[in-house]
């Protein structure tokens, strides 16, 4: 059972994270506006009991006033014939705010005024002030002529000043409302101006959050406070980022240009390997030959490899090659011929209509439709049938290659293009960079590819680039790059 203790500590921690969680613009309008209750309050308070009391005060003062106004000026007599007094003047002198005036003498009542006689009872004959059933009543001692003596009483009910002192509590009521009010308006346009270079400093990072460019400066408010300091701070820390950020990319830069000539230097050596080795091979006989084919395989293994990396290093290190007009659907039947020995129980079928003409480097496209269908071959099973089209959508070329295997998992469909990501199928003898080739090459030369289900099941690759009616031919297209690799055979396509 928890403690009193604890649970008010408990309610103490909800109360301060619900209190944390009101944004600050309320929280300062809502202080604002509670302090100006409690201050307008206080003096409502105070207002209110200093003047019911000095309405009371000035009331019994106007009802003691006309009692004696009345006994000065009463005028009062008997009529001897009617053996009555003559009130006349007393009635023309209580006419007024609802009083009631009664003349007493040693006989009894003489005169009443201000209704009816049950109204107001008889009062006890004295000369101080008294509150009887709502009304306020003075008692004067009178003279009546030409002898004897009476009781002049004069009542008016305290209704009146209640009913003032009401009106002045609800003024002040609605006052203190009003004022809560406008001050939490007041509060809120303030702490909205306040919090305007805050708000401007927000949008300034979201748009350095959508950019991505730290060098954007920060905007910097006009008072030397704490958010002018938040901002020096900001744009202190966006410095040390951008000057992070230029050297980590110089840094790749260097290495992706270190990468793209070190493949480059490697093919040199590589070619002599090969041609050494395919020289030993064709000449040495028994195990001595059988070691000079293995070495002469893995060499080959090992120039794909080469001539992979060079072309991605090539697209991060941005080296384009020259582009000329090419006919993709040359270059399909090539790969298709060149694939044609190697499909096994695979059945590989291309269909083109007619020339496909785009703006590219030969090589490059070529690769690119090796890698596809030899990705296609690689990772359905034997008796799967593999397909490979050509065609034109509008200002477009469209090479698709699909399947009917067994398609390929969601798990790596997100990062299918990524280096070195290998499907399910794969034994080990792809590297994973056959699909990161694929898109490099569509990249660098202005096209899209996306993966999706075939109409039969499996998978199907589609490659969309402008046809070469549809795109200018770059600036350096006559020119030639000496570090352009030569056609290599197939590489080992990655799922």
């Amino acid at each position: 059972m928890a403690s009193p203790g604890s649970s008010i500590r408990s309610a103490a921690r909800a109360t301060s994270s619900a209190y944390r969680r009101i944004p600050t613009r309320w929280r300062l309008a809502g202080g604002s506006a509670a302090l100006t209750f409690v201050i307008l309050c206080g003096f409502a308070l105070i207002v209110g009991v200093l003047t019911t009391r000095q309405i009371r005060i000035q009331f019994n003062d106007q009802v003691r006033q006309t009692a004696d106004y009345l006994e000065s000026h009463a005028d009062l007599s008997y009529e001897l014939d009617s053996q009555t007094v003559n009130c006349d003047r007393l009635r023309d002198l209580a006419s007024a705010d609802n009083a009631k005036v009664r003349l007493y003498d040693s006989s009894g009542l003489k005169c009443a005024f201000g209704g009816m006689y049950g109204l107001v009872p008889n009062f006890a004959i004295s000369s101080s002030a008294t509150e009887q059933h709502g009304y306020r009543v003075e008692a004067r001692p009178v003279q009546i002529s030409p002898t004897g003596a009476g009781v002049l009483v004069y009542a008016r009910p305290v209704s009146a000043t209640d009913a003032t002192a009401a009106k002045v509590r609800f003024f002040l009521f609605f006052g203190v409302i009003g004022g809560s009010v406008l001050a939490l308006l007041a509060g809120l346009a303030l702490a909205r101006r306040a919090m305007a270079p805050i708000a401007e400093l927000t949008a300034a990072a979201r748009e350095i959050e959508r950019t991505r460019d730290p060098s954007m400066r920060m905007p910097q408010p006009e008072a030397d406070d704490e958010v002018r300091e938040l901002a020096r701070t900001l744009e202190g820390m966006l410095e040390a980022l951008d000057t992070a950020r230029t050297e980590t990319e110089a840094s790749l830069q260097r290495q992706r240009e270190f990468v793209a000539d070190a493949s480059h230097e490697l093919r040199t050596p590589l070619t002599s390997v090969l041609a050494n080795l395919e020289l030993l091979a064709d000449h040495l006989d028994g195990d001595a030959g059988d070691a000079a084919r293995s070495a002469l395989r893995s060499s080959n293994r090992m120039r794909r490899l080469v001539a992979n990396l060079l072309l991605l290093a090539r697209a991060d290190a941005n080296r384009a090659a020259p582009h000329r007009p090419t006919d993709l659907a040359e270059v399909l039947v090539e790969v298709a011929a060149e694939l044609e020995p190697v499909t096994g129980d695979h059945e590989l079928s291309v269909s083109t209509h007619g020339p496909a003409v785009v703006l590219g480097a030969q090589d490059e496209l070529h690769r690119l439709a090796l890698n596809l269908m030899e990705n296609a071959l690689r990772h359905t099973p034997p008796g799967t049938h593999v397909h490979a089209a050509l065609g034109r959508d509008g200002d477009e070329v469209v090479l698709t290659v699909e399947d009917d295997g067994p398609g390929i998992p969601a798990a790596i469909r997100e990062r299918l293009f990524d280096r070195f990501v290998r499907g399910q199928g794969d034994s080990g003898g792809g590297s994973g960079l056959g699909l990161a080739i694929v898109r490099a090459v569509v990249s660098s030369h202005g096209g899209t590819v996306v993966v999706d289900d075939a109409p039969h099941g499996g998978a199907r690759f589609t490659v969309r680039l402008p046809s070469a009616d549809a795109v200018a031919p770059p600036s350096g297209e006559a020119t030639t790059e000496t570090d352009a690799p030569p056609p290599a055979p197939a590489p080992t396509a990655g799922a």
